[in-house]
Formats: structure tokens, C-alpha cells, sequence
């Protein structure tokens, strides 16, 4: 058998091996000792128990989706469904959402964003961030301190709110809750011509500054959640919805013990509830209306329920309204209509850039409102979004619906480069596809 050896010349360093990939190499042992308490200290901060179970709940909400969550296991079955739902397969609905998420950012850098201004000017007046409450029917039953309760939060942080013609609470006790607020009102007008009269007159003598038409309500929208529950006009409640409704005693407590759920603007008016509801859904609503409301109103007019850019150019071009809102009702009335975020920027092109824009349904986040602005509008409005607050904490919660969204706002705007809201531009964004 024949062996190999290695050889070298003389006068020569000998050959070194490779090192052996299969043998890993040693490392230098790391020296264990005792960690000190000041160290153990920095990484373990216990927080002292929060008692109140409202605060507790609250606080751990970091998301409206989390106040949304909070809000279904706080509320009624039935109730939490009136809010969160939608018309027939809820096609709509989920497009407003998907819609928001199919936005792209295009951040700047090297801006200083240090401190940046959320504040942006509607209507002459200059309002803490690009948010208004929208208009929201049934409140109290949400939480027994309803409307007060939103327009108090409004107030305290320079946003306006929105009460509705279907509210649970009166425009004069609106005007106590928030004497300092911008209080907008919410009009559905009716084929009784004095009636619309005396709604338009307390809103005046209320300090309204801002009316806003709903005209996407011909006939009430195929919810179809509601009717299984029974949250009909009237109500019509099941076995199922009341045994339901029976495991939130503190709910049930806050409703036999306050004023009754009514319409409170019409709680006067003749009639059972749901022939209130038949004269607030007028099919037969025209522009001669919007005309005649135009004249009636001497300030601020909004038409609310546009998705088309015609309609839009009519309502401010020939009918003299200051803007619209761009609606779809949250895809509570008709099913499988486009997005607002998809259709706001031919509604711009539409109405010109004078105009007020507004956009509502599907704002969930403070991205959402940076994209909207992006793409045409002046400020967005929330509904659900601060109605899973009110269910999730009263008050509060609707205090920390805000705060969430400003601190998305605020966070975003930081994170694209721009020093304030007025910066935010069309070259910020982009839709993927």
C-alpha cells in the first residue's frame, strides 16, 4: 500500500492546514455574574392597578378596531349590530374599509417635523385637526349620555359636532352641554313645510352656524341585522334580543333610569315613532327642496350623500351650497355603491377647489385622514368610530377615540415629512394597482 506525505523546501515555512469546516470554531466563554437591582429595576415596570373598570378598559385601547372590540362586549347584541352593521350584504361597507387600505405613502425626509401644526381652517374657523363628529341618530342608546356627551368632547378639543334631525337629545340641549362648541345640525327635511321651518328656526336661534342636508335617504336602507333583532321603528324585540340585552344589567339600569330614547326634536310632533320615520324618509325630496333651504339657511350649507360628481357640481354650482359631503351613509343605505375615498377626487375635479369637501365612511385611523386629505378633502367625518368609544366608555371613550386618531394623525404626519396639515398633497399618496 502507497502512503502520501507532505513535503516542503528547505528554508521554507512549513504548510498549515486548513481549519476542519465540519469543527466549529471556540468562542470565549461569556463571564456570568449577578444582575444588579437598578438594572432589573429599568426592565420590569409594574403599573399600580387601575380600580376603575372603565379607565382599565380604556387605557388598553390603542385602536378605534380596539374600541370597536371593547364596544361589543360592553353593549346588547342588538345594539352594538345597529351600529357596527350595514345594508344588505354589506358590499359597500367593506369597500369604504378596503379602500383606505389599498393607500401607498410617499413620505419626504429631512424635514424637520418636531413639532408640527395638525390645525386646519374650515369654514373660516380654525379647528384642532382635520376631524368633524358626524351626524348619528339613536345615540343615547348606544350610552345613556349621548349626544352631550360627544359635543362636550367636541368642544374640549376645538372640533365640530354634528347632531342629527333623528338625535336623542334637542338642539337647545346640545347648546347647554357645549355653549362654546361649533354645533352643526343635521337636517332631514320633510314634506311638512312648517316643520322643516321650526327645525331650521332652533337651529338658528341655537347658534348653528353649519346645516347639513342628508339627500341619500329616499326610503330607509335594507338592514337587515336590525330586523332580525327586531330594532325596527318601532322596536319589535325578539325573545333572543331581550335574553341578550338581559346580561347587561348596568345597561338596562342607565335606560329605565334616564329620559326616554325618543326623538327628541320631534317628540312633540303627532303620531306614532314610526310615522315620524315615514315623514323623515321623503321619497319625494327634490332640488326645489335644496332651493328652498338654500334660501331658508343663511349660513354654511353642506349637501350630504354625494358620490357623484355631477350631482356634487349641481348642488354648489346651480343650487348655491358652500360644499358636500361625500356619503354613501357607512353603506347604510344603498348597497354595493363605490367607496368615498375611490370617487372624492372626481368629486374635487367636480366642484372646484373653493368648495368644502368633506368625506365620510370607513375612517378608522389617522392614516385614513391623511389620505383623504391627499386626495381632495378638506376634513374628514367619524361616526362609528366614535360611537365604539361612547359604547366602549360613555365620555371617555369618545375622549379616547379622539386621542387615538390625533395621535395616528400627528404620528403620520411626522412619518411623511410634512410640518403641517397644510402640506399634505396629492404626491403623498398613491393607490396600489
Amino acid at each position: 500500500m502507497t502512503t502520501t506525505q507532505e513535503t516542503h523546501k528547505p528554508g521554507s515555512a512549513p504548510a498549515v492546514a486548513a481549519p476542519d469546516a465540519r469543527v466549529p470554531a471556540r468562542r470565549p466563554l461569556q463571564r456570568r455574574q449577578l444582575p444588579k437591582i437598578s438594572e432589573v429595576r429599568e426592565l420590569l415596570q409594574f403599573r399600580a392597578p387601575v380600580l376603575d373598570p372603565v379607565r382599565r378598559r380604556l387605557e388598553s385601547a390603542l385602536t378605534i378596531e380596539d374600541l370597536r372590540k371593547i364596544g361589543r362586549r360592553t353593549t346588547p347584541r342588538a345594539v352594538f349590530d345597529y351600529v357596527d352593521g350595514a345594508a344588505e350584504f354589506e358590499v359597500t361597507a367593506k369597500r369604504n374599509l378596503a379602500a383606505f387600505r389599498e393607500v401607498e405613502f410617499v413620505p419626504e425626509t429631512l424635514n424637520s417635523v418636531a413639532d408640527p401644526d395638525l390645525s386646519t381652517e374650515l369654514f373660516g374657523e380654525r379647528i384642532a385637526f382635520p376631524l368633524v363628529f358626524a351626524p348619528t341618530g339613536y345615540t343615547r342608546m348606544m350610552h345613556h349620555e349621548g349626544e352631550a356627551a360627544v359635543a362636550r368632547v367636541a368642544e374640549r378639543n376645538n372640533l365640530p359636532y354634528s347632531l342629527s334631525t333623528v338625535g336623542t337629545t334637542t338642539i337647545e340641549e346640545v347648546r347647554e352641554a357645549a355653549p362654546n362648541g361649533q354645533n352643526w345640525f343635521q337636517l332631514y327635511l320633510t314634506n311638512n313645510v312648517a316643520l322643516n321651518e321650526e327645525m331650521v328656526g332652533r337651529a338658528l336661534d341655537a347658534g348653528c352656524k353649519t346645516v347639513i342636508l342628508t339627500v341619500d335617504t329616499a326610503v330607509a336602507g335594507g338592514r337587515h341585522k336590525d330586523t332580525r333583532n327586531g330594532l325596527t321603528i318601532p322596536p319589535s324585540l325578539t325573545v333572543k334580543t331581550f335574553l341578550d340585552m338581559s346580561r347587561f344589567p348596568y345597561w338596562w339600569f342607565n335606560k329605565l333610569t334616564t329620559a326616554p330614547i325618543n326623538f327628541a326634536l320631534l317628540r312633540d310632533y303627532p303620531g306614532t315613532s314610526a310615522d315620524v320615520a315615514a315623514m323623515l324618509f321623503d321619497p319625494g325630496l327634490e332640488y326645489n327642496d335644496l332651493a328652498w333651504l338654500r334660501k331658508a339657511w343663511p349660513h354654511n350649507l353642506l349637501v350630504k350623500g354625494i358620490t357623484n360628481p355631477q350631482d356634487a357640481a349641481r348642488v354648489v354650482g346651480d343650487f348655491g351650497a358652500d360644499g358636500v359631503v361625500v356619503s354613501n351613509h357607512g353603506g347604510r343605505q344603498l348597497d354595493r355603491t363605490p367607496a368615498t375615498l375611490d370617487v372624492l377626487p372626481a368629486v374635487r375635479d367636480a366642484v372646484g377647489s373653493e368648495a368644502t369637501l368633506l368625506l365620510d365612511s370607513g375612517v378608522r385611523n389617522g392614516q385614513d385622514i391623511v389620505a383623504a386629505l391627499a386626495r381632495g378633502a378638506n376634513a374628514v367625518m367619524i361616526g362609528r368610530a366614535y360611537l365604539y368609544g361612547l359604547m366602549a366608555g360613555g365620555e371617555r371613550g369618545v375622549e379616547r377615540a379622539v386621542e387615538i386618531l390625533r395621535t395616528e394623525y400627528r404620528r403620520s404626519l411626522q412619518l411623511l415629512g410634512l410640518r403641517e396639515t397644510a402640506q399634505i398633497s396629492s404626491r403623498h399618496v398613491r393607490t396600489r394597482g
